[in-house]
């Protein structure tokens, strides 16, 4: 396996589903995005991906039809799971896709994080991925929905705990780092029960950087997503605000396209066990992979040390952002 691949992931969140707040993702896809032209890119970028030897996948229940793509192709290439090089498949529970397959729904997913969804929507997740099932995630925990203090639903899950499934949470919104922390409180029979943590940092939004620090620190997993500021912070997604200019303007000074930038700049934290990539075509993910390959200048570091938004502001920003 090529060295640098293997502290990335693949995500289906952009792909799996037509429409998602991504910048420039329609470009990208055009208006072909029927069940079956989907289904055929998240194949192709599920293949490639592979072939560079990248060996963690990452499907949620909302996304779409993510987890039947998955498991399609997983069914169709089983020595991807088998041998000494298998892939690692992280699925989410916590939202419903609700969006019909449309673009202009006017409501796309649902949040529910009570026990009955949970028994729910695991019982869908393992009828499609089965034992390639590893990791399952509460999505989007926060502290105002009550998941991380509701004892039944931990009970569930520290059933999963004990086949061998690890459990944890993915984290969105300006208080990342507070839902980190109490869940790293969580304990069942005397035991961490969350031991993985998928939160959104990058150089516009670091703040999650000190609570992934500690939870690293406690043994468990920490996986990057939203590297790319769904798309702020890739080629062709400037979106006019300061710090999405200003890395605009490294990227020209420097000659390196912003996503290879991105990519290293979480890649350079020492705590981030994978960086999960969400492209929607073969060549975005080629120039993704590239930035495992690149190692940031200090000064570029400082740089990009410099854009971070307050949280409050960049949260705020993102779910202006509309569904395309």
């Amino acid at each position: 396996m090529p060295a640098p691949a293997h502290r990335l992931g693949l995500g289906l969140a952009a792909i799996a589903r037509p429409a998602y707040i991504t910048s420039g993702r329609a470009d990208e896809l055009g208006d072909d995005r029927d069940v079956a032209t989907l289904r055929d890119r998240s194949r192709a970028l599920l293949d490639a991906a592979y072939a560079a030897g990248v060996r963690y996948l990452d499907v949620a229940r909302s996304y779409g039809r993510a987890e039947e793509f998955l498991a399609g192709w997983l069914a169709d290439r089983p020595g991807v799971t088998g041998g000494g090089d298998p892939v690692e498949i992280g699925s989410k529970w916590g939202y419903r896709y609700v969006g019909g397959w449309r673009t202009d729904a006017d409501t796309h997913e649902v949040k529910d994080h009570s026990l009955d969804a949970f028994t729910e929507q695991y019982a869908l997740s393992r009828e499609l991925l089965g034992d390639h099932l590893g990791t399952y995630h509460v999505h989007s925990a926060t502290l105002d929905t009550g998941v991380l203090d509701d004892g039944r639903v931990h009970r569930a899950m520290a059933h999963l705990r004990d086949r061998g499934i690890r459990v944890g949470i993915s984290t969105s919104g300006p208080a990342q780092g507070d839902a980190v922390r109490r869940a790293l409180d969580v304990r069942v029979d005397g035991e961490p029960l969350f031991t993985s943590f998928q939160s959104t940092w990058n150089p516009l939004e670091p703040s999650v950087g000190p609570a992934l620090a500690e939870a690293a620190d406690a043994g468990a997993r920490v996986i990057v997503k939203e590297v790319f500021a769904n798309g702020r912070l890739a080629p062709g997604g400037e979106d006019g605000t300061e710090g999405a200019r200003a890395a605009a303007a490294l990227a020209a000074r420097t000659g390196v396209p912003l996503d290879r930038i991105a990519v290293a700049a979480a890649l350079a934290n020492p705590w981030a066990w994978r960086v999960l990539l969400g492209p929607v075509g073969t060549d975005q993910l080629a120039s993704n992979l590239a930035g495992a390959e690149l190692t940031l200048p200090a000064d570029a570091a400082e740089e990009l040390a410099a854009l971070a938004e307050p949280a409050e502001h960049y949260w705020a920003t993102r779910s202006a952002r509309p569904w395309s």
